[in-house]
């Protein structure tokens, strides 16, 4: 059977995708190096924590606008930008480094300006996909985002760890600064389609911030979607706000153990996304992603109920795989249902739910950990007696059980999505938007 030739369509996404992709890499290693550069100096997990912080923080705050500016303005230019501020402002921190004025603040500000930036370029990027490439490869489109996010995990720590004994933090900054440039060379070669604009799209600027709400308080399926992934998505992010102190209670602060499931992670993801690019994914997608859930759900349990690696590598590796099979599912459903005018819009309140959702996990994680379940786990605690021999005792046993319960939580979530007939049949009743008349 002769193979069926890549449309020029898919070939100039595949190059933007690329070169994203090495700037990811780029990036990731910058990070490590930074976080080691940064305990260094300081011996501070709150200091990397606030790195981390600050990069969220703009983006909660500028999310509901910058879904209007990606409808309103050049698309193409927006994901230009996101890079091109990247790279300024790496520059501008190889300049403070070599001359010995960088300090840890100049860290918060970068983080905050390029978390900025970049959540514009992330909003252009996902709804420029629509337009780019024919529907038939949504899933695959959506699949290679995970695969590029994956490859990034696996690769970048290992690089990052080699070339900062090599050659140092300026070496990977210059590293980084070159990735950068092949991401915006690729872009600048490479026709990005604009949406058709409308009086519909034309709203005044204020009250287009409120659209994505009413988009999504009018197409009831796709709002049911969305807080099916918020409840998943709040369930599975508390719990992996647990993961690493989990992994190294249970093993005595053993990092190797906790590099190999890292590693595992990425693979598993590396090969669910290859599947889906090679399989097309699911063609009924809302049971793939509900399936995905109860499978993820279900794996989960049992990793928090595991206490060797050889329990945790190969359940690592095939929550990794369902999770990037199910969530290009998800991602394909709302590139195909969703207009590209308002993907902008609609993408940002979704980002935003979802980013939401995630701090409160974040948030309440921590307190829930220490002041409620270890002390239960802990000598004469109330749940020792009970339940320590399925989850153990101390850290390791409270945090494990407060896992666990995460993990029904995500597997609740699947099942019930299959007695929701909206959610259940959005496929027959919400129609692609290039079935409706625009």
């Amino acid at each position: 059977m002769s193979k069926q030739p890549i449309s020029s369509s898919l070939r100039n996404f595949l190059i933007i995708w690329l070169g994203q992709l090495v700037s990811g890499i780029g990036s990731q290693m910058t990070a490590i190096a930074l976080q080691i550069w940064v305990w260094s100096i300081t011996g501070k997990a709150t200091t990397l924590a606030l790195v981390g912080f600050f990069s969220l923080l703009p983006s909660l705050i500028i999310t509901p606008i910058s879904g209007v500016i990606v409808d309103r303005l050049n698309r193409k230019l927006l994901i230009m930008l996101g890079d091109t501020v990247a790279v300024l402002t790496t520059i501008v921190l190889l300049f403070l480094y070599i001359n010995k004025y960088l300090q840890i603040w100049h860290l918060y500000v970068a983080a905050a300006l390029v978390g900025t930036f970049g959540q514009f370029q992330y909003l252009a990027y996902s709804a420029s996909v629509s337009l780019m490439i024919p529907k038939q490869h949504y899933d695959r489109a959506s699949s290679l985002d995970f695969l590029s996010s994956h490859s990034a995990i696996m690769i970048a720590p290992a690089l990052a760890g080699y070339f900062y004994k090599l050659i140092g933090l300026v070496g990977i900054w210059l590293i980084d600064i070159s990735t950068f440039l092949v991401a915006i060379s690729s872009i600048f070669l490479i026709p990005i389609p604009q949406p058709v604009q409308t009086e519909e799209s034309q709203e005044n600027f204020w009250q287009d911030i409120g659209y994505g709400l009413r988009y999504l308080n009018t197409n009831k399926s796709l709002l049911f979607l969305l807080v099916a992934n918020l409840l998943f998505m709040f369930a599975h992010d508390l719990g992996a706000s647990l993961y690493i102190p989990m992994i190294l209670a249970r093993t005595g602060d053993d990092t190797l153990v906790l590099g190999n499931l890292i590693t595992s992670a990425g693979f598993g993801g590396v090969i669910g996304a290859l599947i889906v690019n090679k399989w097309r994914g699911f063609k009924n997608k809302i049971r793939g992603i509900l399936l995905g859930m109860i499978s993820i759900g279900l794996l989960k349990i049992v990793f928090g109920l595991g206490r060797t690696i050889w329990v945790w590598i190969p359940i690592q590796f095939l929550f990794s795989l369902s999770f990037t099979t199910s969530g290009s599912a998800d991602n394909a459903i709302w590139l195909a249902k969703v207009a590209p005018k308002v993907q902008g819009r609609i993408f940002a309140t979704r980002s935003l739910l979802l980013q939401l959702a995630s701090a409160v996990s974040a948030l309440i994680a921590g307190p829930l950990a220490d002041k409620v379940f270890i002390p239960a786990f802990s000598q004469g605690g109330s749940l020792v007696g009970i339940l320590g021999e399925i989850f153990g005792t101390g850290t390791g046993g409270g945090i494990a059980m407060l896992y666990v319960i995460c993990s029904i939580c995500m597997f609740l979530v699947g099942l019930a999505g299959f007695n929701v007939p909206l959610l259940r049949n959005l496929e027959k009743t919400v129609p692609d938007h290039d079935e409706v008349a625009m």
